[in-house]
């Protein structure tokens, strides 16, 4: 996803108080571009064609260096996901 995209989509997002009004891909896409910035390395084929795994430098999302608004933003996606009944 182009980053004006997604910082467009991160807007939308922002501004949005219902969750159904953002298909699961989207919610997915946002979120992990969130990941992608911070440096993961995606392991599944989605998260790899999706975001590539260039310059990639965590194996372990738990080791993913996000800042407090970044984390607030992932666990905001997060709630949105499952309310939203989305797969994980």
């Amino acid at each position: 996803m182009p980053r004006r995209a997604v910082a467009c989509l991160a807007l939308v997002l922002a501004a949005s108080p219902a969750a159904a009004d953002f298909p699961c891909d989207e919610l997915w896409g946002e979120r992990n571009a969130t990941y992608k910035d911070a440096g993961y390395c995606f392991k599944t084929q989605r998260g790899i064609q999706a975001f590539g795994n260039a310059g990639c430098q965590y194996d372990d999302i738990a080791d993913v260096p996000l800042s407090a608004r970044d984390r607030a933003k992932v666990a905001d996606i997060q709630r949105r996901e499952r309310e939203n009944g989305c797969p994980r």
